[in-house]
């Protein structure tokens, strides 16, 4: 269960993020309520998952996938198109993502 309530915190976090910019400096009522649902309920999901996963494990794993679906998000919805470097680097990121998935023996599988 623990892994849901990851993947739903990262859901909430991608859609959270994604709102920011349309709330135009939180002048914009609409999209502030996504930015504030949206982080409330990803925080209130991270508080669940750190009582049975590692800090620092879920922390990496919940932000790791946030930067690379946020990129996405820029990239499709935004027309944000990241350079070859930026595209390397959120590469990296999703590598130690798997990594610390599959190989680390903190986390609990």
């Amino acid at each position: 269960m623990h892994y849901l309530y990851l993947l739903l915190a990262i859901v909430a976090e991608v859609f959270a993020t994604s709102a920011l910019k349309a709330s135009q400096g939180f002048t914009r009522p609409g999209p502030l309520l996504v930015v504030a649902l949206g982080y409330g309920l990803a925080f209130y999901l991270l508080s669940l998952i750190v009582e049975t996963l590692p800090l620092g494990i879920v922390y990496a794993i919940w932000s790791g996938a946030g930067i690379v679906l946020v990129a996405i998000v820029g990239a499709i919805w935004l027309k944000q198109i990241p350079d070859w470097p930026a595209v390397l680097g959120i590469a990296l990121i999703l590598a130690g993502v798997v990594i610390v998935n599959l190989f680390s023996k903190t986390v609990v599988h």
